[in-house]
Parts: C-alpha cells; structure tokens; sequence
C-alpha cells in the first residue's frame, strides 16, 4: 500500500496519459467546542516554500550502452520529455534523440533501450499521435537518419528490451488501456459485471527491428496478466511473472512463467505450492543466468507490486525447489542481474543505504554450492536507480560499469557511474560523479541524520530532519512521517513538494522524524515479517520509541508531536490515535479504518492472506485486532483525513468511516476526498491542496505556546 515510488505505469501515465483536473470535493469540517486557536499559515508561503524543494534540473531514466560509449537519459522538454545522448565522460555535448521530424514538433518521448551492439537505439514517443498522446516504439540508428517507426499501438506500453541476438524488441503492453496497469492508479468507475466487463490484460508483446509501422505480436496469452519479464539468452523464449486477471488483484498471487515464442507458458514456479519460507509469498524481478540453466529472483514478503525486498532465490529453468541463496542476510534485496555464470550483481538495502554487492555462486548453484558476499562495490546513504525498476542499474555489458541517478537530503539528483573491483569508500564520495546538472544547487529544508534506537528486541533505523535554520537554543514541534507499505522504506532523497512532504515539513520549521519500524525493508526478511497478524502494535511501539529517542536528542515541544502518513502510513495515523495521546494533530492519507470492511471494498485482497494468515471470512478476530474502528472510543486527537475518490487499494469508504466515527465522538476532523485520483494523486494541484491543509492542520492543532494561552482567554 506504497503511494510513491509509482511505477512504469504510473510514470507512464504522467507523460503520455491527459488527465482530467477538477476541483477537489470537500465535506465540511467538524469541530469539537473549545478548539485550540487557529493559526492559519499563509498559502502563498507554503506554495513558494513547496516551489523550492525541487530546485535543481530533475531527469529520469539513465542508461550506458552495452560497449560503454554513451550514456542516455531522459529530462523536460517544452511540451513534454526528451532524450539525450553524450559520452559518459562528458555530457554537457549531449544530442537529442527523437522521432520528431522538425525543430519546431515538441514530443513526449520516454522509456529507452540501447540494442546490445550499442550502435541502435529503441523509444517510445508520441510524435505520430500528439494529439491524443498515443506514444509508439521507435528505432535510431544513431546516425543522423531519421527515427523509424515500428508500431502501431493502440494502448499503454512499457518496460521496452531488445532480445539478447538483437532483432526483436518485446516490451509490455496493454490493448486498448483505459487507464495504467496496477493498483495505484485510479480505478474506472464501477459499472456492468463486476471482475468480469472491462477487465485490461497487460501481455508482452513484441516488434521486429527490420519490420515496418504496425500493430505489435502478442507474446503471451490474453489470460495471463504479466507484470515482469526477462529474455531468455539464446533469444527464443522469455521467463517472466504472470496471475490470472484482474492484475491489479493477482500479482500476491503470481506464478514464474517460461516460454517459447509461438509456443505456450509453462509454469516452473508456484509459491503458494512450494514448501518452505517462499510458500506463499511473492515473487519478482526474473533474471536467466547466461547459459540459460538457472533464473534467479527475489522472493519475499511484498505489500506492493513494485516495491521489492526479500532473500534472492534461484530455481531450475526447468521448475524444481527453489534456493534461498541469502536466509538470514539482515538486508533488502531488491534488483538483481547476472554478471556470468558465477556472479550475481545485487542492489540492496542495509539500513538507511543502498548498495551495491556482488555474490559468487561457486558449484551446484540450485543445490548444495557456495555463496560469497563481496563488499559493496558501493554504499550510499540515499536513493540510487536507472528510472526502470526499483533500484535497478544500468551497466555495460560486462558489468565493468554500473551507471544510475543518486540523491540525498543533502545531494540534488546526478547521474553516477562504479566499476566493480575499484576500491570504494561510502557515500557518494566513492561512486565517480558523470553529471553536473546541479552543482551548487542546496537544499531548501534543515540537516538530517540516520538515527537508530532499541525497540523490544530490534535495532530500527530511522531519519530525522532538523528545522531549517535550527536553533538548538529553541523549542520545536515534531512530525512523524510513516510511510506506506509496510513492506517498503524510507531512504535519504532530494526534493519534496505535493502531498505530505517531510523536506516541506522541516523547511516550515518542523522536525520530521521518518522511521522504518518492523515491517519494513532495510534489515532481512525476518524483520521485515515482524508485523504479520500484529499491525499496528509492534510496528506502533517502534515509533513511539523513536519519538523518545528523538526528544532525548533534541530541544522538542512534547506537546506539540503530530502524525502523518500515506497508505500503510494513513492506517497507522488513524490507529495511532485510538491507542495514544501523544499526539495532539493527525493527518491520515489514503488510510483504512477497519480491516474486516476493507477485506471486502479494495481491489487487491490476495495482498492480505500472507499478512493475516487467513481470510477475514476465516479468522475475523485477527483482523479485528487491528482495526482502528474498534478503539474509536478512544480517539480525542484532532485528525485531517485525505483520499482519492477513485482509490483501489484503500477505497474512500475507509477514510469516510473513520471520519464518521470521529464525527460521532465529537472529535475535530475533516474529510477531504480529491475527484478522479487513485491511490497515488497525479493532479498536481491536489497534491499541492493535500500539504496546504496538512499544513495549516497542524498549526491549528499544535500552535506555539503563546498562540495556545491566546485561544484559552
């Protein structure tokens, strides 16, 4: 239940899908007798303070051709996004790389992949359809000769790769989209047969290089759903993760598929089939090992497609048992990719860093043999990717090189290149820096650090920002920012903006306290499966903790500490309040009130039986347990509750009734639902609206002291 990163799809949609911008719908607010005086801050500072978060030349997608000699990424244009192509050794001599065919023809173009010979290039742009935003494949030779068309689609595509040999690019498509693939983006309103009318299939389907301009060759077969794919190396077949439809739904509950082209599936792997700790959990990330004996993956405990940590397993390509290739690491495997086949290049997360290390894979690499953990090639106190996949790299060929876009809170956004074998210190000091987009660009909020504090038997790892322009000599109020998931993590990023935004926070002169509580990614799968049949009490207890740890540290305002949080995060600000006091503002977005209901209202229930053990039809009570409707009694924090109307993996009822109840019990509350959104906003303008309120929420709520004796005369 992540709201952000959103995936290719959702990316997807922001560049190539026209949305529709309505004003929000807002439901009166609430107010309990003998409110706190309202001190309401002043919009047009908030908006110039969420104007300068961003500061800096963003770009997104990254990638190194296969011999080393270009580097490509993709930053704004006028009138949509462009692709650029320099040497790596120097990028401000870039070339654009487009279908346009004049200097005047703005284009949105976006999502590449370098051919393995390194002299093509192939992208999806909507310069024949700029009308309707209908974007196609394309091919460049790199050469000055115009950009060749080679589809014509009629729906969303993505994720596009050559074959290994070459001559084919396969990519993921869905015939006739209405709207992105997944969970997160906004549900079509409910009409005709449920489940059944309307439902979109994602397929991999496939175009030649040497063909002409027309529709793509469906791949797969029209009822699986496909979410990930990889090329098997002798270029005739793929392996990818596939369920049943509706995919949004199934993907908890997807199976690792191989097949021939012009031939049908076959499934190798089920994990609600197997034994062992995979049963039952998800699967992600395929990748064939050269010689086309092995695909590895990772498997774990997932609450969203797209947001990936587990062990790294590997299975026959043939089917058999799995190996667990990483039990008892205490990191987050996210993206893998072989190196031969005795290597294995992982990007990870330990603690608060993302890091790089590679596995030697010594005998019977599906039984019996060895696995060595290098050290990492690199550690990195914030963010790293290529704009594909979570965490993925780009890297040449024969991985002498890995190029990927990195931040911090301290560090805009560039482009970074590490060469396995080269010694490296941590943090970006040790990667070699390619671009300069930003230099001398500084961060418009205060300091942060990593902080970790003892939790029952856990070690949690957590970040803290500082006000801007922090006085120790002062007292300030603190929010806590959860994040969604569960199975996800907070790591140290450049920027902010709509929506609840921690930087924001701290540059109005907050700290904002970010913790990764059990549950969470960062510290091995076992810590990460703390919270099965157990939210919001362990998970809970962590926090609270951490809110201890930091007013231990710092000159903090007891009773001035808020919490806030989106999806998982929404759920914990709403139960938080019905088992403490120690919050005196909440600001619950995209939450869930009531697991029993949410069971039966959401569109992707299969998430659940890996969490709770059962159905909510089998085991009620252990959903109940949680559920923070059944403490409402308890309840006296004032709360702000957002979502979007079209949400399917936490539906607007959930938020409605958990504002009813606070209603009821005569607690401050306000409900604002945003028109056509899903579950991660896209309308720019509702993302601004949702922190403008959250901001006066909570200076409402918890005012300095001097405001607080005014509105007790």
């Amino acid at each position: 239940m992540s709201p952000i990163p959103l995936r290719k799809a959702l990316q997807a949609a922001l560049l190539f899908v026209t949305c529709f911008v309505l004003a929000a719908v807002t439901v009166a607010p609430i107010y309990a007798q003998n409110n706190p005086a309202q001190s309401t801050p002043d919009r047009s500072h908030v908006e110039e303070v969420l104007r300068g978060l961003n500061r800096g030349r963003g770009f997104g997608q990254v990638a190194i051709s296969p011999d080393g000699s270009k580097l490509a990424w993709i930053e704004g244009g006028r009138g949509g996004s462009e692709i650029r192509v320099a040497s790596p050794n120097d990028l401000s001599k870039s070339e654009r790389v487009t279908a346009a065919t004049s200097s005047d023809q703005h284009c949105r173009e976006g999502e590449f992949a370098w051919a393995p010979d390194s002299k093509s290039f192939a992208f999806f742009s909507d310069c024949a359809n700029s009308t309707d935003h209908q974007v196609d494949l394309y091919l460049s030779r790199l050469d000055g000769t115009p950009a060749k068309r080679l589809t014509t689609l009629k729906g969303l595509p993505q994720a596009p790769a050559f074959s290994p040999d070459g001559s084919k690019i396969a990519f993921l498509y869905v015939d006739g989209a209405t709207r992105p693939a997944g969970a997160l983006a906004a549900m079509k309103p409910p009409s005709g047969v449920i489940g059944e009318d309307g439902v979109e299939v994602q397929r991999i389907a496939m175009a030649r290089v040497d063909g002409d301009a027309a529709p793509p060759t469906e791949v797969t077969p029209a009822n699986l759903h496909v979410y990930e794919f990889n090329w098997a190396p002798d270029s005739k077949g793929m392996a990818y993760v596939a369920a049943d439809p509706p995919g949004e739904n199934n993907w908890w509950v997807a199976k690792l598929y191989t097949q021939t082209l012009g031939s049908q599936p076959k499934p190798i792997l089920a994990p609600a089939e197997v034994a062992g700790p995979l049963h039952g959990l998800q699967i992600a990330v395929p990748r064939w090992s050269p010689d086309g004996k092995t695909i590895a993956f990772i498997g774990g405990l997932m609450s969203d497609q797209g947001s990936t940590g587990g062990d790294v397993w590997i299975v026959s390509a043939d089917g058999g048992e799995p190996r667990d290739l990483t039990a008892g690491r205490p990191t987050s495997p996210a993206w893998i990719e072989w190196g031969t086949n005795e290597y294995l290049f992982v990007t990870e997360l330990a603690g608060g860093n993302s890091q790089l290390i590679r596995y030697k894979l010594s005998g019977d690499r599906t039984g019996s043999g060895q696995v060595t953990f290098g050290s990492p090639i690199f550690s990195i106190p914030g963010s790293v990717g290529d704009g594909r996949l979570e965490m993925s790299l780009s890297s040449t060929a024969n991985k002498s090189m890995f190029v990927f876009g990195a931040s911090t809170f301290e560090h805009p956004r560039e482009i970074y290149g590490a060469k396995p074998g080269t010694v490296m210190t941590s943090g970006l000091e040790g990667v070699m820096q390619l671009s300069h987009f930003n230099d001398g660009v500084q961060p418009g909020w205060g300091k942060a650090e990593s902080l970790s504090w003892k939790s029952d038997g856990f070690r949690v790892q957590g970040w803290l920002l500082l006000p801007k322009d922090y006085d120790p000599a002062k007292k300030y109020p603190l929010i806590v920012e959860v994040h969604g998931g569960p199975a996800a993590a907070v790591t140290a990023r450049w920027g902010g903006g709509g929506g609840l935004s921690s930087t924001a926070f701290s540059a109005l002169g907050y700290f904002v306290l970010e913790p990764n509580p059990r549950g969470s990614y960062g510290q091995g799968e076992a810590f990460t499966q703390a919270n099965r049949k157990d939210f919001g009490y362990g998970d809970l207890r962590d926090i609270l903790a951490g809110v201890d740890a930091v007013i231990a540290k710092y000159p903090v305002d007891a009773q001035r500490v808020g919490i806030t949080g989106w999806s998982y995060g929404g759920f914990m600000t709403m139960f938080a309040v019905t088992q403490t006091d120690r919050f005196k503002a909440a600001v619950s977005g995209a939450g869930l009130s009531n697991w029993q209901s949410y069971y039966g209202e959401n569109s992707i229930d299969q998430w659940m039986i890996p969490y709770f053990g059962a159905s909510v039809y089998d085991d009620p009570a252990v959903y109940a347990k949680s559920s923070a409707i059944n403490y409402i009694k308890q309840a006296h924090t004032p709360t702000l509750v957002v979502v979007g109307d079209r949400d399917g993996e936490c539906p607007a009822p959930q938020s409605y009734e958990f504002w009813h109840a606070l209603r009821d019990e005569h607690v401050p509350t306000q409900l604002v639902v945003y028109p056509n959104e899903g579950h991660g906003f896209v309308n720019p303008d509702h993302r601004r609206d949702v922190m403008d309120r959250a901001v006066e929420w909570f200076a409402r709520y918890m005012p300095a002291a001097s405001q607080a004796s005014a509105g007790s005369h």
